[in-house]
């Protein structure tokens, strides 16, 4: 779709801002509110005083400024408190601290589902609570803008990496500002644009689902029935596998391969010997390895994890091995490496190919079985080495290993052309979507005459529905 600008433009005079259209002011945020309000966190919910209450959290919005609220915080507030901080419809609530400049600044609007639940809001939040002269879905495209939240970014100052805004910074946010009618005008437009837009983003997204189902499904079938359909099949004993091919021998990992190998076998290399070194964030859940960072070895010997060429890791610690954060070692500097202690690392044998182990680890039975072993609390559970070393599973001869190993190679590369195509539609459809919402909140194109066709075309559809129906 092409936009025309709007037929007489001025000059902002400010930098960032360029010319604006002739009947929009250049305002300072302050000017367009009416409350703006620091929230409550309150005390814990038995606390002997306070009435309980929905206290929500920056943790429930999202980046792009949408509500996420599944499990949210409920807390005992004072009336005082209840009555200061409570959100009704149309208020916007801006997070004002935060680590992240993806998360400074994030700003979500109250709607009428939000305000029926009757919650307040943390002290980590700001309200801001417009008045007439401003609606408020436009205000939340332009505060989600980038210019916007670039905005923001500078403005906040830090501490100890945490920056953070007042509702002083927040005020001096500046703002082009249209006629209340246009402001509702763009909103609208903006509501069914990216209404379309992302329904093709979900469609993607759908789509990447469907193609990483069938991936596993392919490595998982390849991994315990082999690859030819007609061969000869045996209980294989074990509920989750099912029938194996009857040649395969069933056994356990520690007799196809080793794990944690030991430094020593190093120890008659120089300390300054250079080797790789991989930290959590350098090993991809696609198995992918980050090759980028070397080390000597004297930096490396202690509190870190050895392995070399050929060796397979698996991340034990959640979320990373549910993730599927592993990989097979190749190209390692001088054919050895160092990362983290959160990885298992195992060694095949003479009759195991170390890539067939690879995608034995990368299947879905294999991580969903080891996500039951895992011990420890909370958030830090950890896959044992126990699990890995007696894993049980019926293995295909050396040979047939290797021909499994050329079959997943040739077909997962042609799934995740497919899936990587449909990830860079979704980054471009975002771009598009960004692109789109700012040039609209900044004038920069005229859309006042494309929402009210584009309302009218809904409303005739509904009308002709409607009629259908009656008829």
């Amino acid at each position: 779709m092409k936009f025309k600008p709007y037929p007489k433009y001025k000059a902002s005079g400010v930098e960032w801002l360029g010319d604006v259209p002739h009947a929009w002011e250049i305002v300072p945020f302050k000017r367009e509110i009416e409350r703006n309000d620091g929230g409550a966190w309150g005390d814990e919910p038995d606390a002997e005083t306070g009435t309980l209450t929905v206290v929500l959290r920056s943790t429930e919005q999202t980046a792009d400024g949408q509500w996420n609220i599944n499990d949210p915080a409920m807390r005992k507030l004072s009336n005082t408190e209840l009555a200061g901080s409570l959100l009704a419809e149309g208020d916007l609530v801006v997070t004002k601290s935060s680590g992240s400049s993806l998360h400074i600044g994030k700003t979500t609007l109250v709607s009428a589902d939000v305000a029926k639940l009757g919650c307040c809001y943390s002290n980590f939040m700001q309200r801001i609570r417009l008045r007439r002269s401003s609606v408020p879905k436009f205000v939340w495209y332009v505060m989600n803008n980038d210019i916007s939240r670039s905005q923001f970014d500078l403005l906040s100052n830090s501490t100890t990496g945490l920056a953070n805004l007042n509702s002083t910074m927040i005020g001096e946010l500046k703002l082009s500002i249209p006629p209340v009618e246009e402001q509702s005008t763009i909103a609208t437009f903006l509501d069914l644009e990216t209404a379309k837009i992302d329904t093709l983003i979900a469609k993607q997204e759908k789509l990447i689902d469907l193609l990483k189902e069938k991936r596993q499904a392919v490595i998982s079938h390849a991994v315990t029935k082999g690859l030819d359909p007609t061969v000869p099949m045996k209980p294989s004993g074990v509920e989750w596998l099912g029938d194996v091919p009857e040649h395969w021998i069933h056994r356990r990992i520690r007799f196809c391969a080793s794990l944690n190998p030991s430094k020593s076998e190093i120890s008659h290399l120089a300390r300054n010997y250079e080797v790789s070194f991989l930290p959590m964030e350098a090993i991809g859940d696609d198995g992918k390895l980050r090759l980028d960072i070397t080390k000597a070895i004297s930096d490396v010997e202690y509190g870190y994890t050895y392995f070399r060429n050929g060796d397979i890791t698996i991340a034990k610690i959640t979320p990373c091995y549910e993730n599927g954060k592993g990989g097979f070692m190749d190209g390692l500097t001088n054919g050895i490496g160092f990362g983290t202690t959160e990885l298992i690392v195992v060694r095949p044998n003479s009759q195991t190919n170390g890539l067939f182990l690879k995608w034995l680890f990368e299947s879905k039975l294999f991580r969903k079985i080891g996500e039951g072993y895992m011990y420890g609390a909370g958030g830090q559970k950890r896959v044992p080495d126990d699990f890995v070393r007696n894993f049980a599973i019926s293995w295909p001869p050396l040979t047939e290993q290797q021909e499994i190993v050329a079959y997943l190679d040739k077909v997962t590369a042609k799934i995740d052309i497919l899936i990587a195509k449909a990830q860079q539609a979704i980054a471009l459809q975002k771009e598009h979507r960004t692109a789109l919402i700012s040039a609209a909140v900044t004038g920069k194109i005229d859309v006042r005459n494309i929402a009210c066709k584009a309302v009218d075309k809904r409303s005739t559809q509904k009308f002709n529905k409607v009629q259908h129906a009656n008829i």
